[in-house]
């Protein structure tokens, strides 16, 4: 097809940069770092300089993550995450995203959105009004929530049961896919000047929804978008989670400290698509990382010397009690984390059992020394060449499509990524060397801008009253 490159029969790695509109997303105290630069989240100039870095880099995405409530488990209190900047003041990201479509052609942009808070129908208008102003290159990272300051500070006194939240999500999704794919035509928009009908009628369809959750009698008020339906994300592990995925998904994260562990949650993940009747390959995977490179191995690991100096151990505490539920405050720094039990994220607090199944006891002080550099994902310390080869070797072996990339300081990281991994991975032929033409969805899959015909959500297409 004209307009698409093949630079190697070899699979191509994938990148996504991984990003909050925040100072302190995944590396809490490396904002003191003279060179990080986090503290202009609130300014459009770091946002739309970042894009143009990712897309010199040919950076698939940018991933922006979000939260709604602050890291209040820790200590019972939010003050251990105000104080070291964890991710909270957190901004929206969704306002980012015009701006940084703007100076780009390219770049796709992920952006995190809950299905707790809002109701679908102003949010089916919001994704659809960004699909248009980036000719779609947006996708949407569905989350069912986990903070509880976030359920209270929305009226409730906590978040749904886990899987509950997942059943709320699942119709959720219903009313989005019947409003952006069922309820206006393809050619219901007529714009003729001689008839003076902008609009036809009788091809925008009312999606007469009434489920246990919603209900949603009208149609959309946007016009179909160049995706319809943004791509769609996903990064629940859980096996609730992974159904859900299985379900909807069209990328997913997943957050492994082993690359062991990765390969088992890709594997199942690829399974249960073919359970419900997908291609094991209708998802794209892509695994936690955080990169730290140089010109050479000494440069690097000399870098990762300098950084580890500025992370905060409370911080990272704090982001670890709201991703598994417990407070680690009530804890020694040197006790075992023994078993979790967790209404939060199951998923993590199940990869560090199985982490601490290597022999090496996971404690509370290893946890945060984890997770101060980086975040939760594993660290790559090396030379361009060195980190490219991991990758390659990660890839081959666990069946991951891509990485999503923490940063440890920004745009810094990013930009030792481009300056020193890309061009080894092209070399080696596993990275594209230009863009293809299209949707963010044509860009991943190759193979058209709307959701394919396996999709869940491509059954409500043809007017949301004869949707199943």
């Amino acid at each position: 097809m004209e307009g698409e490159l093949i630079v190697s029969s070899k699979r191509q790695i994938l990148f996504n940069a991984f990003d909050m509109n925040c100072v302190g997303h995944q590396s809490p105290g490396l904002w003191r770092h003279p060179q990080d630069q986090s503290r202009d989240y609130n300014k459009l100039s770091y946002w739309t300089n970042l894009a143009q870095t990712l897309e010199k880099g040919l950076f698939d995405g940018l991933f922006i993550a979000d939260v709604l409530g602050p890291y209040d488990v820790y200590g019972g209190n939010a003050n251990a995450a105000l104080k070291s900047g964890a991710q909270v003041p957190v901004n929206d990201p969704f306002l980012l995203v015009s701006a940084m479509a703007a100076v780009t052609e390219h770049l796709g942009f992920g952006v995190t959105a809950g299905t707790a808070y809002e109701h679908p129908f102003p949010f089916a208008r919001r994704l659809a009004t960004l699909d248009h102003l980036t000719n779609g290159r947006v996708g949407w990272n569905v989350v069912t929530g986990y903070l509880p300051s976030a359920a209270r500070n929305m009226g409730n006194d906590d978040q749904m049961e886990h899987d509950r939240r997942y059943d709320h999500a699942d119709e959720y999704l219903e009313v989005i896919y019947k409003l952006l794919e069922g309820s206006w035509e393809d050619d219901a928009v007529q714009f003729n000047r001689e008839t003076g009908v902008f609009t036809d009628h009788t091809k925008v369809h009312n999606i007469e929804h009434e489920g246990e959750f919603f209900k949603v009698p009208g149609a959309a008020v946007t016009e179909p978008s160049p995706q319809r339906t943004p791509v769609i994300y996903q990064a629940g592990a859980s096996t609730r989670g992974r159904a859900f995925s299985a379900k909807h998904a069209e990328a997913t994260f997943l957050n492994s400290p082993t690359y062991e562990l990765l390969a088992g949650s890709i594997a199942k993940t690829r399974q249960a698509l073919v359970e419900v009747g997908r291609d094991p390959y209708d998802i794209r995977v892509f695994g936690m990382q955080t990169i730290i490179t140089g010109a050479t191995d000494e440069e690097a690991q000399e870098k990762y010397r300098e950084l580890a100096q500025y992370a905060d151990v409370e911080g990272a505490l704090a982001l670890m009690s709201g991703w598994m539920g417990t407070d680690f405050a009530k804890y020694d720094l040197d006790a075992p984390i023994g078993h979790i039990e967790s209404n939060a994220i199951q998923s993590a607090a199940e990869t560090f059992r199985k982490a601490s199944g290597d022999g090496e006891e996971w404690t509370v002080r290893k946890l945060a020394e984890w997770t101060g550099v980086g975040g939760f994902g594993p660290v790559l310390i090396g030379s361009g060449a060195t980190v490219a080869e991991e990758l390659i070797k990660i890839q081959d072996e666990t069946d991951v499509d891509g990485f999503n990339l923490a940063y440890h300081i920004t745009p810094g990281t990013f930009e030792d990524i481009v300056e020193y991994v890309v061009p080894e991975l092209q070399e080696r032929g596993r990275y594209k060397t230009e863009y293809s033409d299209g949707t963010l969805r044509h860009k991943l899959f190759g193979r058209g801008d709307h959701l394919p015909e396996s999709h869940i959500g491509a059954g409500y297409k043809l007017g949301a009253n004869a949707a199943v």
